[in-house]
C-alpha cells in the first residue's frame, strides 16, 4: 500500500461515487498527521513482510523473512532463534494487562499478523510440515505458537502473568488441522483440507486451552458472536487466505469483511477497561498487486479505509491511537497525462481529448500498471484475481484497443516477466 495505492484507490473510490475522483478523501486521508517510513531490511533494499513488521511491532529492523526475531538469526536456521527474539507491542500490552487482537484478510499464520506474536527464523514455516525435519523437533510452528502464546510469553518473561490474546479472525484453517480429510471444515477446496502432519488437532486444543472461548469458521457463525458476553474468539474463515472482497461473496460458507471483523474485535475488546491493541491487516491488497490486479489492490484499499472508518467511529480519539500504515510499497505506477475525471483503471484519454491516447508504437495504454509480474490478463468479471496464476507470465505491450481495462478480471501490463 505504497503512495501510488492509496492514490488509485483515492480517485477509484470517489468515481465509485459518481465524482471524478481526485478530490476524494479516503477516511484515513482526514487524519492529523502524515509520516514516511524507510522500509528497507538488514539485509534487504526490497523488503518483505516478515522484516518490516518485526520491525513495526518491536521498533527494531532486521532481516528479510524473518518474523520476531533480530539480524543475529540466520534464516532457516532454528537453532539461531533463542536468545534473538524481539519483544512486540502486542507482547506488551499483553504484559501491561490490555487486551489484544489480530485481525487479517491473509491467512493469520502470514507474516505480518505473525511478526505481532510469533518468534521463528523462516516466515514460510506456517506448520509442522513447512518446517525441515530437524527443525521441527527444536522450533515451534508459527500455528502452534499462536495457540499456546500465552504459555511462551510467561516462559520467556519470568514473573509475568498474561491471558493471551482475546480476537483472532483470519484464514489459514489448513494450519491447524491434521492433514486427515475427516478434520474437513466443510467449505475447503482442496479435499484435503488439513496440512499438518504431527496429528495434532490445534483448533480443538485452544478450545480445550479456553473453555469459555468460542471458535467460528463462517459468517452465520460470525454473526452470531456476542460482543457484550464473548470474552474470547477464534474465527478461521478459510482454508487459505480470506476472499478477496471483490470476490467474497462466492464464498460457499459466507465471510465478513474486514470491517466487519475490525467492528467485532472492538466490541469485544473494549470491554476490557484497561483498554487494548490490535493490528489489523488488510493483506489482500498485497495479493492482488502480486498478481498484477490492480481492481483487487484497489478494492481491498476501499475495504481498508471502510475498516479505518469503522475503527474512528467506535473508539475515542481521546483515548485511542489509530495508525494506518503499510510495511512496504508495490511495482504499482500512475502515469500517462490522463485528463482529469479520466477512469483511473481506464486507458490514458489525454486532455481536451475524447480518445485514448496512442503510445509511440501506435497503441492505447493504461493509466496504472507494473513494472514486472504476471503481466496482462483479460478475464472479464473474474474476481478472483489468485487466477492469473494459472497461467505464465505474458508480459510486454498488447493491443488494447478492444479490451474493457476497468473490469475486474483485467491484469495489466508488466514489464518484466515474473512469477
Amino acid at each position: 500500500m505504497g503512495i501510488s495505492t492509496v492514490t488509485a484507490a483515492r480517485i477509484l473510490d470517489g468515481q465509485n461515487k459518481g465524482k471524478s475522483g481526485e478530490e476524494n478523501t479516503l477516511s484515513f486521508g482526514g487524519f492529523p498527521f502524515t509520516g514516511l517510513a524507510k522500509t528497507y531490511n538488514v539485509d534487504a533494499q526490497t523488503p518483505d513482510s516478515a522484516g518490516t513488521m518485526t520491525a513495526m511491532m518491536s521498533g527494531i529492523k532486521t532481516d528479510a523473512g524473518v518474523i520476531g526475531v533480530d539480524e543475529d538469526v540466520v534464516r532457516s536456521d532454528c537453532s539461531t532463534v533463542a536468545g534473538n527474539e524481539v519483544v512486540t507491542a502486542l507482547e506488551l500490552a499483553e504484559i501491561k494487562g490490555l487486551s489484544t487482537g489480530v485481525v487479517s484478510t491473509a491467512r493469520i499464520t502470514h507474516a505480518t499478523p505473525a511478526a505481532t506474536y510469533a518468534h521463528a527464523a523462516d516466515r514460510n514455516w506456517e506448520d509442522n510440515s513447512d518446517m525441515p525435519a530437524a527443525a521441527q523437533n527444536d522450533c515451534e510452528d508459527i500455528a502452534s505458537q499462536l495457540i499456546n502464546f500465552e504459555k511462551n510469553l510467561e516462559q520467556r518473561y519470568s514473573g509475568i502473568d498474561v491471558n493471551g490474546i482475546e480476537v483472532t479472525f483470519g484464514g489459514g484453517r489448513r494450519h491447524f488441522l491434521p492433514k486427515d480429510s475427516a478434520y474437513n471444515s466443510g467449505d475447503q477446496v482442496s479435499s484435503t483440507e488439513g496440512d499438518r502432519t504431527d496429528g495434532r488437532h490445534l483448533i480443538n486444543e485452544w478450545k480445550t486451552q479456553y473453555n469459555n472461548g468460542v471458535y467460528v469458521y463462517n459468517q452465520s457463525e460470525f454473526d452470531g458472536i456476542n460482543t457484550e458476553t464473548t470474552e474470547r474468539v477464534l474465527g478461521l474463515f478459510n482454508e487459505s487466505h480470506m476472499r478477496y472482497e471483490a470476490d467474497r461473496s462466492n464464498d460457499t460458507a459466507g465471510e465478513p469483511s474486514l470491517s466487519e471483523m475490525t467492528q467485532k474485535a472492538i466490541n469485544i475488546l473494549n470491554n476490557n477497561d484497561k483498554g487494548f491493541f490490535l493490528m489489523v491487516e488488510s493483506g489482500r491488497i498485497d495479493h492482488a498487486h502480486h498478481a498484477g490486479n490492480a481492481y483487487g489492490a484497489l478494492n481491498e484499499t476501499i475495504e481498508l479505509a471502510r475498516a479505518v472508518k469503522t475503527a474512528t467511529e467506535n473508539t475515542n480519539p481521546e483515548e485511542t491511537l489509530i495508525l494506518v500504515t503499510a510495511d512496504h510499497g508495490h511495482v504499482f505506477t500512475i502515469a500517462g497525462y490522463p485528463k482529469r475525471g479520466n477512469p483511473i483503471l481506464g486507458k490514458v484519454v489525454g486532455v481536451n481529448s475524447t480518445t485514448p491516447a496512442l503510445a509511440n508504437d501506435g497503441q492505447p495504454y493504461t493509466t496504472v500498471g507494473y513494472m514486472n509480474g504476471l503481466g496482462f490478463r483479460d478475464l472479464g468479471n473474474e474476481t478472483d484475481s489468485d487466477v492469473s496464476y494459472d497461467d505464465p507470465a505474458d508480459a510486454g505491450r498488447k493491443d488494447l484497443t478492444s479490451v474493457d481495462t476497468t473490469t475486474s478480471g483485467y491484469h495489466q501490463e508488466a514489464l518484466v516477466p515474473l512469477s
